[in-house]
């Protein structure tokens, strides 16, 4: 078994290209959606969302995906090429997970936290599934982040949407990381 360490040290972004096609159990997503319902939460509003497409639905959401792009983009700016790309984005994804952050009725509590919250259940879901072997792409491309997607999901204006997971199995991941800015100039020290 993998240490915490060596799990967050490895865990990287998966491109939906590079997914083999192999399907996840459904239990196995439901045991990552379970680790990410334990994520940390102010005046446990757990305001994480989740939508989950597997077989046919995940295809039909990436159909979905385009045709908001294609009704939704002026046609100078309309390109087939991207039209295609959110096609097929799930050809080989064995699930396609929609996360949103559903905003509290509790105005003390900052629109911030409850964003924060959901992102702290997605990289529980991130961890999870590096220690299952599972390759994942948290993707906010696409209409993922415009209102279109939100009225998709029949989202309120105050909630957020936080991105797609595209997940599944993948025979060739590089698991060597670097880091662009060294962590001596991100952290100051007082004593």
């Amino acid at each position: 078994m993998k240490q915490l360490e060596d799990i967050i040290r490895d865990r990287r972004s998966v491109s939906p290209g590079k997914l083999n096609g192999k399907k996840i159990a459904n239990e196995t997503i439901q045991q990552l959606l379970q680790l990410a319902d334990w994520a940390p939460t102010h005046g446990r509003t757990e305001p994480w969302r989740f939508v989950v497409y597997a077989g046919g639905a995940a295809q039909r959401f990436c159909n979905d995906h385009a045709e908001l792009y294609k009704a939704n983009t002026p046609e100078e700016k309309y390109l087939q090429a991207t039209y295609d790309k959110f096609l097929h984005m799930g050809d080989n994804a064995s699930h396609i997970i929609a996360v949103y952050s559903k905003r509290g009725e509790n105005p003390n509590i900052p629109v911030l936290e409850e964003i924060a919250a959901t992102a702290c259940a997605v990289q529980n879901i991130l961890l999870g599934a590096e220690e299952q072997g599972i390759a994942v792409l948290w993707s906010t491309g696409g209409m993922t982040l415009k209102p279109a997607m939100k009225q998709y999901f029949q989202l309120r204006e105050e909630d957020t949407m936080m991105g797609l997971l595209y997940m599944g199995y993948s025979d060739n991941v590089d698991k060597t990381g670097k880091r662009a800015v060294p962590l001596e100039e991100k952290v100051q020290w007082h004593q």
